[in-house]
């Protein structure tokens, strides 16, 4: 996570300070991305790739949904990664439904270090 990023999420209160000062991994953050999750409740493994697809700078569909999700790299969607609100809603709500918790916030910085180098 680069320092800029890290001072406007923390603040608008997106992360706290201990966050900020996590050192953050893209190889960590990409192993995330790709890594399967297995299900609760017996419906197939989940990543991120099954929505967000390997290549973040083309646009991904919701599985269920079928709704088509804008490209993730910022170099090709350049408001990614611009509205630490939004930042903070999708990791919530995207962790839950893919690892079934809540991301840690190393997690959540090793990911969007790792969206920040697409």
């Amino acid at each position: 996570m680069n320092l800029y990023l890290a001072i406007v999420l923390v603040a608008t209160g997106v992360l706290t300070l201990p966050v900020a000062l996590l050192a953050a991994d893209p190889a960590a953050g990409a192993a995330g991305w790709t890594k399967e999750y297995p299900q609760s409740d017996g419906s197939p493994a989940r990543s991120c790739t099954t929505c967000h697809g390997r290549d973040l700078t083309a646009p991904g569909r919701h599985v269920k949904t079928g709704k088509v999700i804008e490209p993730m790299a910022p170099s090709v969607n350049p408001q990614r990664l611009t509205d630490p609100n939004k930042v903070e809603k999708w990791l919530l709500r995207n962790c839950g439904w893919t690892i079934g918790r809540e991301c840690t916030a190393t997690e959540k910085a090793d990911f969007i270090s790792y969206i920040k180098t697409q």
